[in-house]
């Protein structure tokens, strides 16, 4: 297979100094990237639609005439980057992984392909999801199952997958994923990467209905801190096509993550005293990591917010069925629409229609509830530690683990439940590598910040990440690792 070329081994900030120090041409990017998408993405499928290479390789040149006239557009300037297939990309095909939506072409940008596009990126293709976002396993009907990064008999996890894999394996320098119920939390553990679930408003979306505080969040992945922090600056930011984006200047991500640890209060979530269980060696591999924060100075005790952890769950479901529904009825009601749905798509709709809006604010009265819990949580702790999963990676072919634990799972999504507390409150959470089990399957455990902490957050995974170097210590057997 070869050695991956210098190139695509840099990350992103190096390779964003390499370009602007015009060390290495944009069509030289352009055609490494290619060349190694060309011979690692048939093995795992993580990126879709790529697009032609000529017309790439073109718009590379432009990037570099710019640049020769001191036209620098970004950080960015002729990056690569694809798109997950949920997110709107002008003139390329976005499936959202269903068959009924195989051939649609936007003609505008979602927000945060805009941003990238404006910070000098150029766009080759997408990265795979499962259909609708739906379920945390990147599988469809349209483009079929991306595979592990570590372990191609494995799931990538979801539905940011072809994101994570792509990045792991370094097909991409960062990616922009969507996190509702764990998709960007979820795929950077079972890759080894870090994913960013951010505040609420902080990355702005644009959704059908504007003024309602939805739950999914666009966010960004990469494979250490840094290059993560300038990915969220180039995402976040007010937008007035999304009334309830944050205002605050997202320029502070640029500065340095440099952070003393010392006296840094953090409680560990555990098992929920005994209310979500945990595939065996999960929580120690977490535990482990705990150790490391306490090396750097950190004070770690376990402990959980004074509100029951089972109506967060029940509400969230109720909540995740309006929502989701929603966006899906106008399709569940065309018979024919219908029969190309996935299950888990009806699911949601079906649920949705039997909710009355009583039941839709009682739901909102519980989330707000748990909210207030968890930021009088924070008044004692400055960061709430859990894992990123409930199981380590499971067979690709499986869609969805059926027993966690010893336990019957009741629905598609509820071996991910350990995620909920998080999109519930809508507080930052960043999702870190801790290592490998015996059959050298990727884990990752979630840092939760007070609300609208981000910065914080992403000090506390830096420090951290400096200390384990879990993505350089271990790259994928597919780079030669």
């Amino acid at each position: 297979m070869g050695t991956p070329s210098d190139i695509v081994m840099m990350d992103a900030l190096v390779l964003s100094r390499a370009i602007h120090a015009k060390q290495v041409s944009c069509v030289e990017v352009m055609t490494a990237y290619l060349d190694h998408i060309d011979i690692i993405n048939p093995k795992v499928n993580a990126i879709v639609s790529l697009q032609d290479r000529g017309a790439l390789l073109q718009r590379a040149k432009e990037r570099d005439e710019q640049l020769a006239r001191g036209e620098g557009r970004g950080w960015m300037h002729g990056f690569p980057q694809a798109i997950k297939d949920l997110t709107a990309t002008k003139g390329i095909t976005t499936t959202q992984g269903s068959r009924i939506f195989k051939d649609f072409v936007p003609t505008t940008d979602a927000i945060i392909v805009e941003r990238v596009k404006r910070a000098g990126s150029i766009i080759i293709g997408k990265t795979n999801t499962p259909e609708f976002g739906l379920g945390s396993n990147t599988y469809n009907d349209v483009f079929g199952r991306t595979l592990n990064a570590y372990d191609q008999s494995k799931t990538a996890g979801g539905s940011t997958g072809g994101g994570a894999v792509a990045t792991a394996l370094h097909m991409l320098p960062v990616a922009d994923g969507t996190d509702h119920g764990g998709s960007l939390r979820n795929p950077a553990a079972y890759n080894n990467l870090f994913g960013l679930r951010p505040s609420f408003g902080r990355v702005p979306a644009q959704q059908l209905d504007g003024f309602y505080a939805v739950m999914g969040t666009p966010g960004p992945m990469a494979r250490n801190v840094s290059d993560l922090a300038m990915l969220l600056w180039t995402q976040a930011g007010y937008d007035p096509r999304a009334p309830l984006s944050n205002r605050q200047d997202p320029v502070r991500y640029t500065e340095s993550l440099k952070h003393d640890l010392k006296g840094v209060r953090i409680a560990w979530a555990g098992d929920f005293g005994g209310h979500i269980p945990y595939d065996p060696g999960v929580a120690e591999l977490c535990k482990a990591a705990l150790k490391v924060l306490e090396q750097l100075g950190c004070i770690v005790e376990e402990a959980v917010p004074d509100y029951p952890i089972e109506p967060v769950w029940e509400n969230w479901k109720i909540l995740r069925a309006w929502q989701s529904g929603s966006a899906l009825k106008a399709l569940y009601k065309d018979p024919a629409k219908r029969a190309l749905m996935k299950p888990e798509a009806q699911f949601e709709v079906e649920n949705g229609e039997k909710l009355k809006a009583y039941d839709i604010y009682d739901a909102d009265v519980v989330r707000t509830a748990w909210y207030h819990a968890l930021r009088t949580f924070f008044d004692r702790y400055d960061h709430w530690i859990m894992p990123s999963a409930s199981v380590f990676p499971f067979d690709a072919n499986t869609d969805w683990p059926k027993q966690v634990g010893g336990r019957t799972m009741d629905t598609y999504h509820r071996w991910m439940e350990v995620m909920i507390p998080v999109t519930m409150s809508s507080c930052p959470a960043i999702g870190v590598p801790v290592g490998f089990n015996c059959a050298g399957l990727p884990m990752g455990m979630q840092i939760v910040s007070p609300n609208h902490r981000d910065f914080a957050c992403l000090q506390l995974a830096y420090a951290y990440d400096q200390a384990t170097q879990w993505v350089a210590k271990r790259p994928p057997a597919l780079l030669g690792g």
